[in-house]
């Protein structure tokens, strides 16, 4: 018996388990859960009893009778908690709170400094969650858990921010602790791409499992899901493409990191705007780049797709590498459409291997600015309702 089944039943323990069945939101009778899952009937009884009393099922319907009384059928219960899902980013912060499916119920966006500090941006945050929980009803005692995507590398096992670059006064801070003195539950922390990565998963490519999302914009980095999972290093550090030099790039240009010829210092936002500055046209930063895209300046068309070439050569290596089946490129610049992404696809096929294009699909985000919200969500989710969560949630609830 694991530690957390203490206070189960012995016909109990191991309900984590069968609740998994339930996950792919097909609703089931208890008789077809016995044939997947090989238990007694009397055991998936007491099991899903157990599983509707503590919330996390609930009947929907009856299936077609086979002679007699309709069997009910079962399926996770979304609305039993709710979820506090945070996406910080250098100039911004949204806030939502989801139900247990990973619907967006309620969002807030605000002008926020990740230079304020921790002390001020979390408490920004959390008061803007319970502000959320108000407008919907929904009590802090209802939070399962709080997801916060930060703009900087993660030890994810911690929480705690490691040497972020455009954080200051944010290394090794306790975000799980500060957070927790408002909102029970477990506190997920980790990287903002890696959860716009995992958004995009879950909501568009969960039938593809590897799935490499890059995000282009100030910066660029990428998040990795291999086989269905988020890949994120020893030290939290996996995607950091924004920092692999570019095969050819001038030696002058000089990274903020310190080394020359990064990927980021010849095709992020930054870098674009600055070319094209050189050249005479006004443009600042990555939205003024899009705009100039939207309006036909030809030399933006040129530059971005030229950005995208520059991107393309380190993602072909990344193929040959990971072999995804799907890229998707995110960020502010992935706004400029098409003309990025033919110079992703221009490069990628002609220096990846045929074997790992074969399948290859280069698009453009679906999730959008939702991901980092919707990946948030999805990375608690997947904690609290994972096997050994369940069984401590039902001892709880029906101690």
């Amino acid at each position: 018996m694991t530690a957390v089944s203490v206070g189960l039943p012995p016909t109990l323990v191991g309900t984590g388990d069968l609740f998994q069945l339930m996950r792919d939101g097909r609703p089931r009778t208890r008789g077809e859960l016995a044939q997947l899952s090989s238990l007694a009937r009397s055991t998936i009884t007491a099991r899903v009893d157990a599983l509707l009393l503590s919330g996390l099922l609930q009947p929907v319907g009856e299936a077609a009778s086979t002679g007699g009384r309709p069997p009910t059928r079962f399926a996770i219960n979304p609305h039993d908690r709710v979820v506090l899902a945070i996406d910080l980013g250098a100039s911004h912060a949204t806030v939502a709170i989801t139900d247990m499916s990973g619907e967006v119920l309620g969002q807030r966006t605000v002008d926020s400094d990740i230079a304020d500090g921790p002390v001020t941006v979390l408490d920004r945050v959390a008061a803007i969650g319970v502000d959320l929980l108000g407008e919907h009803d929904r009590s802090i005692d209802e939070v399962a858990g709080v997801g916060i995507g930060v703009p900087g590398p993660v030890e994810h096992a911690t929480g705690r921010p490691a040497n972020p670059p455009i954080m200051p006064g944010w290394h090794d801070v306790d975000i799980p602790a500060h957070l927790n003195r408002h909102f029970p539950g477990p506190v997920l922390v980790d990287n903002d791409v890696n959860l716009m990565a995992l958004g995009e998963y879950v909501t568009s490519w969960e039938s593809s499992r590897h799935l490499l999302l890059v995000k282009v914009a100030t910066g660029i980095g990428a998040g990795i899901v291999a086989d269905g999972r988020l890949l994120r290093g020893a030290l939290g550090s996996a995607g950091d493409l924004g920092h692999v030099q570019v095969a050819g790039a001038p030696d002058d240009v000089v990274c903020r990191c310190g080394n020359v010829g990064c990927l980021e210092a010849v095709a992020a936002g930054p870098a674009i705007a600055a070319k094209l500055r050189a050249g005479g046209l006004d443009v600042e930063g990555s939205q003024g780049i899009v705009d100039a895209v939207a309006a036909g300046e030809i030399a933006a068309l040129q530059a971005v797709r030229e950005a995208g070439r520059d991107l393309g050569t380190v993602l072909a290596t990344c193929v040959n590498l990971l072999n995804p089946s799907v890229i998707v490129i995110g960020g502010k610049l992935s706004e400029a459409g098409e003309y990025l992404l033919a110079g992703v696809r221009e490069v990628v096929y002609q220096r990846s291997l045929p074997l790992a294009t074969h399948d290859l699909r280069i698009v453009s985000t679906a999730a959008g600015t939702q991901g980092g919200i919707l990946g948030a969500s999805a990375m608690v989710i997947d904690a609290v309702l994972s096997p050994r969560a369940v069984d401590a949630y039902v001892a709880q609830r029906t101690a």
